[in-house]
Order: structure tokens, then sequence, then C-alpha cells
């Protein structure tokens, strides 16, 4: 049976032990999603609280970082989402996101409705990719692709 958890603090509190024992035994995010079977950007997610894994990948990712049947039940838990409580988020790299949507976002609105229709794009049938590729000018680029499935507004 699923379960949600509705104290975020509970997740944010695990998500912290899951970071330090990654830390301490110099795993990757990749190395974790392996042991899972799960993309890297689901697991790592789920790792830092968005997301519930499945009991298999719980049981695999906390056996790996030496983490109790406690954090592996926490794990499988439906968590209360969001990672930007306080509104305008102040880390860098957060920020950096909310500045692209801040200046393409009306853009993208603009584009998904008039390709699709009012609707909108779903971050729960969602997928994510991040990759590293060079940059022709030099040094790296970063190649962001977010996959959601449109679902369009139904009138009632």
């Amino acid at each position: 049976m699923m379960h949600a958890q509705f104290d975020p603090q509970a997740r944010e509190r695990l998500a912290i032990q899951v970071v330090d024992a990654k830390m301490r035994k110099d795993l990757s995010w990749q190395e974790l999603a392996d042991v899972t079977g799960l993309s890297v950007a689901f697991v790592t997610a789920a790792l830092l609280g968005q997301h519930p894994l499945p009991a298999d990948a719980s049981d695999a990712v906390t056996g790996l970082l030496g983490l109790d049947e406690d954090a592996a039940l926490l794990l499988r838990t439906i968590p209360s989402r969001g990672s930007a409580p306080n509104g305008v988020p102040t880390d860098p790299t957060i920020y950096r996101f909310h500045e692209m949507l801040q200046v393409y976002g009306t853009t993208l609105k603009a584009l998904i409705h008039e390709q699709f229709g009012d609707g909108i794009i779903s971050a729960i049938n969602f997928r994510l990719d991040v990759r590293k590729v060079e940059d022709p000018d030099g040094g790296s680029r970063a190649v962001i692709t977010l996959d959601g499935k449109y679902l369009p507004t139904k009138p009632f």
C-alpha cells in the first residue's frame, strides 16, 4: 500500500542523510540510480525528497548507502513536493532556472498553446534528461530535456 508523507521536513532530513552518505561513500547519482534500474533524474529527485521510490529501489539504494530500514520505508512514501518554499530561489543554479522561466516562460506558453491548444505540460507524466556536451566555441554546454505529456483543458 502507498502512504503519503505530509511532513516535508521528514524527507528533507532524509535527503540530508542521503547526500551525506553519498559523499562519504564517494558515490555518484548515476551509481545510485544504476542499482534501481530507474533513470538518474528520477532517482536523484526521489532521493532529494520529490518522488517515492518503489520498494525494491528504496531497498537497493539504502543498502548501497548504508541507511536503515526506516530510511527505506520513508523513501517509499509519497512526499509533499516542492523544493523552493520561499518563493524566488537564492541558490545560483536554481535561480537561473527561475530566471529562464521569467525570460522565456511567456514564450514557452505561447508556443505550447499555438501548437497544442489550451492545456498544460504534465510534471507527473514527465521525463528529464541532463547531458553535458562540448561547445564548439569552447567550454561545455548543458542540454536539458524536459519531456512532459500534454494535457488539454477540457470544458465541463
